[in-house]
């Protein structure tokens, strides 16, 4: 017997036959923007794992959600708010997805293949805030209501990996309790929908200084009695970047780190700190101590705030293993709001003034502040062969960023932002972008060559005195070649 639809069974929730119509016509297109999405959220997460367990790289082969879309089963709208509108969705999708991972492990490419996927899920989409600008809401907040039902097809080298005892189950649990870690209500995915030339997507507006002193009295998880703890903290929302770590301090239920790090806050009013305790493992994963997430709400500007929070499980409220005693964490907080005009730090600043008339004393050139820098997209880039697949390389003080890779084009839009903390503005600094082509070593199957197309070195000195430049550059090396950037120097 079928079963009955959720507008049958619960009257509160709505048909959406037309949702499922339109999103049929439009999947081919979804799919190629999700998977664009999979792709940059994915880097930064595969290169936290670059370098251990002897990974030398991970890349995607192929990423495709396939032909069938998901199916809608009901909707339910709740009251509308002046600002932002909640619905909760019911979704189900029996889908054919193809993504290919290669991880190279030594010198052997090994191909990890994620097919026949189904899951259930029960969804909660804020559209946030509202704005003049079609269409009228300038981001997707998506959070899981329940921890969803995942089945899905895993082959390893071509051979099916799930079919291996007692590894299905265990990777079903494992990926529930992954994805309810990162999604499940009050955790959300944030999406951005306009762009930010329209000024509706939230920039950063400061800098978080967050000092980890200490934890007391965490779980025993080693078989002698103790832990090896560090902690991961970062800010909910916004951007997807790695999370910050601590030090792991080996044999220590009562660890002091007295370690500081600085993050970038969008909007502290509905932004959080979280804070995730792990006990480190030689081998496998390492073991969860426990959590807790703090609101950005609750800092005054430039107030130091020292707070001790008592670490539970996971956010659910209702989770019985909750009330276990886990322990504390005691951190030191400080939220510092970007100044928002820098000719008021130290008077008028001449646009045309050689930096050598800069006083180095000044309070201007003392504050630190945090450098934006755009790659909008270059434009005739050209190479030895007819077809690049062009990716841009940004080099500051060492640090290195990579955009994400496009293929077969000669004009690539990237709209990708790296961020630099700095402690006082770059006044002699340079910084140096280029655009490279990455080709892959047919003859051999792996392995690839890359072909610089073209650089540009930028003095930031112009930065800092006009607080920002969108301009078009002239590649260096190249024929034609230009690059499009946005650079800007926020100061605390």
């Amino acid at each position: 017997m079928a079963e009955l639809p959720l507008w049958v069974k619960h009257p509160d929730y709505e048909r959406v036959d037309w949702m499922n119509d339109i999103l049929s016509d439009m999947w081919p297109y979804l799919d190629k923007a999700i998977c664009g999405m999979i792709r940059s959220m994915s880097k930064p997460i595969f290169t936290e794992y670059i370098g251990t367990y002897y990974i030398r790289s991970i890349d995607f082969e192929a990423v495709t959600l396939g032909t069938l879309p998901p199916i809608f089963q009901g909707i339910k709208v709740h009251e509308l708010n002046e600002d932002h509108l909640v619905i909760d969705l019911e979704t189900k999708w029996a889908g054919n997805p193809e993504i290919t991972l290669i991880l190279n492990v030594l010198y052997l490419p090994i191909k990890v293949q994620l097919i026949d996927m189904h899951i259930t899920a029960s969804m909660r989409v804020t559209l946030k805030p509202f704005v003049p600008t079609f269409p009228c809401f300038s981001n997707v907040v998506v959070s899981l209501m329940d921890k969803p039902e995942v089945d899905f097809g895993l082959k390893v080298m071509g051979g099916d990996l799930m079919a291996i005892p007692g590894l299905y189950q265990y990777v079903q649990k494992l990926i529930k309790k992954q994805v309810a870690s990162l999604y499940l209500w009050p955790q959300a995915l944030e999406i951005p929908i306009l762009d930010a030339s329209l000024g509706a997507t939230k920039k950063p507006v400061g800098i978080l200084h967050v000092k980890v002193v200490r934890a007391r009295e965490l779980l025993k998880m080693d078989i002698l009695g103790s832990s090896d703890p560090y902690v991961k903290l970062k800010i909910s929302g916004g951007r997807i970047v790695p999370s910050k770590k601590t030090s792991i301090k080996t044999k220590n239920l009562n660890p002091e780190w007295n370690e500081e790090f600085k993050l970038t806050v969008n909007d502290p009013m509905s932004q959080v700190l979280e804070l995730h305790v792990y006990d480190w493992e030689k081998v496998g994963m390492h073991d969860k101590l426990g959590m807790q997430v703090i609101p950005l709400m609750l800092l005054k500007p430039h107030e130091k705030k020292e707070l001790t929070v008592g670490l539970v499980k996971n956010l659910d409220s209702n989770e019985t293993r909750n009330r276990k005693p886990r322990g504390s964490i005691t951190v030191e907080l400080t939220f510092i709001p970007f100044v928002e005009d820098t000719t008021g730090l130290n008077g008028p600043i001449d646009i045309y003034m050689r930096k050598e008339t800069v006083p180095k004393t000044s309070s201007f050139v003392n504050r630190p502040g945090l450098l934006l820098v755009t790659v909008i997209s270059a434009h005739n880039v050209e190479g030895k062969h007819d077809n690049n697949n062009p990716f841009a390389l940004v080099v500051f003080r060492g640090d290195k960023r990579k955009t994400k890779l496009l293929k077969k084009t000669r004009d690539p839009i990237w709209n990708e932002e790296f961020q630099f903390m700095l402690d006082e503005a770059p006044l002699e600094e340079i910084i140096h972008i280029e655009v490279i082509s990455k080709r892959k070593h047919r003859a051999f199957g792996f392995g690839s060559s890359k072909e610089a197309l073209g650089h540009v070195d930028i003095n930031l000195v112009n930065v800092v005195y006009n607080n920002r430049i969108n301009e078009k550059y002239h590649l260096i090396n190249s024929k034609n070649g230009m690059i499009h950037l946005d650079i800007k120097w926020n100061a605390t």
